[in-house]
């Protein structure tokens, strides 16, 4: 597997702090890239205290149909236990106290990212004390929303579950059996600093495209509308995600009129997702907590190459290996159902594996299978498809590999997306259950 190599060069700084301008992260490609330290105004510092904030700036304070009771939010005792968790990150207890007793669950079922679960007693020992629900902790490992595991939830017995620190991308009502609730964990951040950093390295009029995760969305929305005075602003949407999110495996496309794209968030993952589908727009990144300012590097040639390899040693393969992941709800059936139509279709034998997570060791012992296409995560053959011993295709590259389409030169990030190119994605129309068309009122009228 090809080595990972990172390069941080800091290029004249106001406030050099060599410690945090090093900084990289530890991410998952397996492709070479660069990181490049921009002028950043205040240099890098640690984070301060952060605090939190529900506001959406493009709508105002968000409204629900029916809003959280008095006696929730100013109950002293509830107050005072939330004071064990750190005030920096939004838990949203009031609304799950609330939403639970509205349920009149028994069971809630809790689901934290590894980097949350620290906090999982405690919220578990809040819900218990100011609701009449027990709660379990599901300590299975969470990459991100498309591992939501209500399957899992309703096996142990639970009646509502929470999912934190990822969007809703697996709709609501498609969980039939269980009530579900999405806290997203936001973070406020220094804008200003943000903001003055923007301005330092971009000339105004430069056209601007600005993402992030969920947890800052909000703060994105904020620093867009303070920047649309001065800057071309685009805060970009692929649906279902909000305006301006983006995941690993999903990312809009954008206008080839934009002159920077700008990822608000620490890590390299998700904002690989949109430099992949955007080749030929400069990529930045700000972290919040560093507040270091990077220019971002991705080897798109050696990564079209990669799996252009795969996909023509795929083709000369006689038996499949369909691997549908049970990790959450990332498998989809569909593309499952989809793959084996067309396998058959050429005369392709396959045999279907259920895994939750993806091995070399473990596929190696099915030595057997000359190919497989993994229906999990199309970035763990991006990332890590050098690493297994025979092709691991995503759905897409199966598709070129059966010619079912052709290779596009912009590797597609839609996996999510609702415009997906091809039903090799989970939410493409074709694999989407059909919907009872709604009544039309019919309106009489009566001549006088």
């Amino acid at each position: 597997m090809k080595n990972t190599q990172r390069q941080t060069e800091t290029i004249s700084p106001v406030v050099q702090n060599s410690d945090e301008a090093q900084k990289t992260g530890q991410e998952r490609s397996s492709l070479s890239d660069q990181s490049q330290t921009l002028s950043v105004l205040g240099g890098p510092t640690s984070c301060p205290l952060l605090s939190i904030f529900i506001f959406s700036p493009a709508r105002g304070p968000r409204r629900v149909a029916n809003q959280i009771p008095n006696d929730i939010l100013q109950d002293p005792e509830l107050q005072d236990a939330m004071k064990a968790l750190p005030s920096n990150y939004n838990f949203e207890i009031h609304k799950t106290v609330w939403r639970v007793r509205q349920a009149n669950a028994k069971r809630v079922a809790l689901q934290l990212p590894e980097g949350l679960q620290m906090f999982a007693c405690t919220i578990a020992d809040i819900i218990e004390r100011f609701t009449e629900a027990d709660t379990i902790v599901m300590g299975d490992v969470t990459y991100g929303a498309c591992c939501v595991d209500d399957f899992t939830a309703r096996a142990l017995g639970a009646d509502f579950m929470v999912h934190y620190g990822h969007s809703c991308l697996i709709p609501i009502d498609s969980m039939a059996g269980i009530k579900m609730l999405y806290v997203f964990v936001d973070i406020q951040m220094d804008n200003a600093h943000f903001l003055d950093t923007v301005r330092f390295n971009f000339s105004p009029g430069q056209s601007l495209a600005l993402v992030s995760t969920i947890q800052f969305v909000a703060a994105l929305q904020a620093v867009s509308s303070a920047l649309k005075p001065q800057y071309d602003v685009i805060v970009p949407q692929c649906r279902p995600l909000s305006p301006g999110e983006i995941l690993g495996c999903t990312s809009p496309r954008l206008d080839r009129h934009v002159d920077a794209l700008i990822y608000l968030g620490d890590g390299r993952f998700h904002l690989e997702s949109i430099m992949i589908a955007n080749p030929d727009i400069p990529a930045y990144r700000y972290d919040p907590y560093s507040k270091v300012f990077s220019r971002e590097y991705y080897d798109h040639e050696a990564m079209r190459a990669l799996r252009l390899q795969a996909i023509a040693e795929a083709r000369l393969a006689q038996r499949w290996g369909l691997i549908l992941g049970t990790l959450g709800r990332q498998g989809s059936p569909k593309v499952l159902e989809h793959l084996e139509s067309r396998l058959q279709s050429v005369g392709k034998s396959f045999t279907r594996v259920l895994l939750s997570e993806i091995f070399p060791s473990k596929l190696d012992l099915m030595a057997d299978v000359d190919a497989w296409v993994q229906i999990a995560c199309p970035r763990l053959s991006i990332d890590w498809g050098t690493a297994f011993s025979k092709p691991l295709l995503s759905p897409y590259e199966a598709a070129v590999a059966l010619q079912e389409v052709d290779w596009k030169e912009v590797y597609p990030m839609d996996f999510y997306s609702n415009q997906s190119s091809g039903p090799w994605a989970p939410n493409h129309p074709d694999n989407q259950p059909v919907r009872p068309a709604r009544r039309q009122a019919q309106v009489s009228t009566t001549a006088r």
